[in-house]
């Protein structure tokens, strides 16, 4: 159950220009989530912005309580947002979002990410890897100035392949194109994904195709964290076209089974 709270900003890190990495204590909702929640924050007391800013979980501490979280300065409230100071509070509503990544049953995965879309895949990676799962990662950057949390994401793979769009940094291409070779090569029984939206389709293509199980989380505008604004809709895959249904991502997600969303 989701709950709201003040936690203490106990840590900051600026990881980049505009990337900063947040530990707070949070005892009550790490004690409730899992790999693909995520977390609702009010930035400010005044009334503008009013909305509250979906952030997805990088790392649950449950021994000591404390909730990490990664998030990129795209707007006002995560401007706001970055300029908290340690030992500030912040307030937090969470865990939220049914949907979550289902590791039951696995023994080889693939994890895809994309620029901050790899952020909630962190602990879905360190739980398979403390589970006995192999773990494949593929992450996937603009350019080399982009390109963070390697050496965290190499501690919980058993292989790691970072790509560039550009070929500043590592492999050149596309990190799917990599999935794709390692697919025909191995016995990838699932595939985690999050990122751009180019990227899903195209994983949610190949998984189609391959006859794989994928997850993929979705990164729609989550207003309220709780279903009441609907600003986060998307389609279920097997609706009638003259009669479209929909799933709203902060409810039914933000994680799902690839084929059975429209993206």
């Amino acid at each position: 159950m989701a709950k709201q709270i003040q936690a203490k900003l106990l840590e900051k890190k600026q990881l980049t220009k505009d990337i900063y990495h947040f530990k707070v204590k949070a005892d009550d909702i790490v004690k409730e989530s899992k790999p693909g929640n995520f977390v609702e924050i009010r930035v400010t007391e005044q009334t503008e912005p009013f909305l509250r800013r979906p952030i997805s979980i990088y790392n649950l501490d449950n021994e000591n309580g404390i909730l990490e979280f990664i998030f990129q300065v795209k707007g006002k409230g995560t401007e706001i947002l970055a300029k908290k100071e340690v030992g500030e509070d912040i307030d937090i509503m969470g865990p939220l979002g049914f949907g979550t990544f289902k590791l039951e049953g696995r023994k080889n995965i693939a994890i895809l990410g994309g620029g901050i879309g790899i952020f909630p895949l962190y602990e879905l990676a360190k739980q398979a890897k403390q589970n006995g799962i192999q773990v494949n990662t593929y992450l996937g950057f603009r350019n080399k100035e982009y390109v963070v949390l390697e050496n965290e994401f190499q501690n919980v793979s058993d292989k790691l392949t970072i790509t560039t769009d550009d070929g500043t940094y590592k492999q050149k291409g596309f990190a799917i194109d990599f999935l794709k070779q390692d697919i025909e090569n191995n016995k990838i029984d699932c595939i985690y994904a999050c990122g751009p939206l180019p990227m899903l389709r195209a994983v949610r293509e190949l998984a189609i195709q391959k006859n794989l199980d994928c997850q993929i989380s979705l990164e729609e505008r989550m207003g309220c964290g709780i279903g009441l604004c609907l600003g986060c809709a998307v389609k279920k895959a097997e609706s009638p076209k003259d009669a479209p249904e929909y799933y709203h991502v902060c409810k039914g997600g933000p994680v799902f089974q690839a084929k059975d969303v429209e993206i």
